[in-house]
């Protein structure tokens, strides 16, 4: 009886700490999209809510970091169970620097804005990194919510899709400036938010991988993708 007891307090503070895992998800993605709002309705508004919000997410990290560590030295769980904890504390430093370039994504939109050249430069070649990389964080998410690893190694493949958009639009974005030097600068911000959305990808990416783990126990970082079967 005392076993069960042990084992439901523990079932009931790792449901606890993966509630807190989905909420930081949430925020993250949902600035996500207030970023990219932003960038397309120029926005500083909007871009400023994103920036002011961050802190949230930060907090969250420290939050669960300290529930992680406190359910390990507790509880000394293994196997899946430790593997669990372990993913949970990638996948929340992985949204944190998701919400990292978040931020960066929101202040160069201002930067942006307030460049006015904002409607003139080439920011519709950017409308499908945003909407791969959007959706790569919402699915890495729910594919771990769901421990669902086939959905896992669909999002691996599917980052490379990012990159792509992001080489193409490195090239247009040279083009563009060498036609004309004066939008250098603000040119130059509308890279480094290109690059942010890649990065947010990424992250998707390793949240996957961590989703991985957590079934299989296999790290698939830096290695050829095993099969679904």
């Amino acid at each position: 009886m005392g076993d069960k007891h042990i084992s439901s307090q523990f079932d009931h503070e790792l449901n606890n700490i993966s509630s807190k895992v989905m909420e930081m998800g949430g925020l993250v993605e949902a600035q996500l999209r207030h970023a990219i709002y932003a960038f397309y309705e120029f926005s500083s508004e909007v871009a400023d809510q994103v920036i002011e919000r961050e802190a949230q997410v930060n907090a969250l990290e420290v939050e669960i970091d300290h529930d992680v560590s406190s359910i390990i030295g507790r509880r000394q769980p293994t196997a899946r169970d430790l593997r669990m904890l372990l993913a949970m504390l990638k996948i929340t430093a992985n949204l944190e620097r998701a919400g990292d370039e978040v931020a960066r994504i929101a202040r160069m939109v201002k930067l942006i804005i307030d460049s006015g050249a904002a409607r003139t430069l080439p920011s519709s070649e950017l409308r499908v990194a945003t909407e791969l990389a959007s959706g790569l964080l919402r699915k890495s998410l729910d594919a771990f919510a769901r421990l669902d690893t086939e959905t896992a190694l669909v999002i691996i493949k599917e980052d490379s899709h990012i990159d792509q958009e992001y080489d193409g639009f490195l090239r247009k974005l040279i083009t563009y400036i060498m036609e004309d030097a004066r939008v250098i600068s603000p040119s130059l911000n509308l890279l480094f938010l290109a690059k942010a959305i890649e990065r947010v990808g990424d992250h998707a990416k390793n949240i996957a991988e961590s989703t991985i783990y957590v079934v299989k126990g296999e790290d698939v970082r830096h290695t050829s993708l095993p099969t679904t079967t």
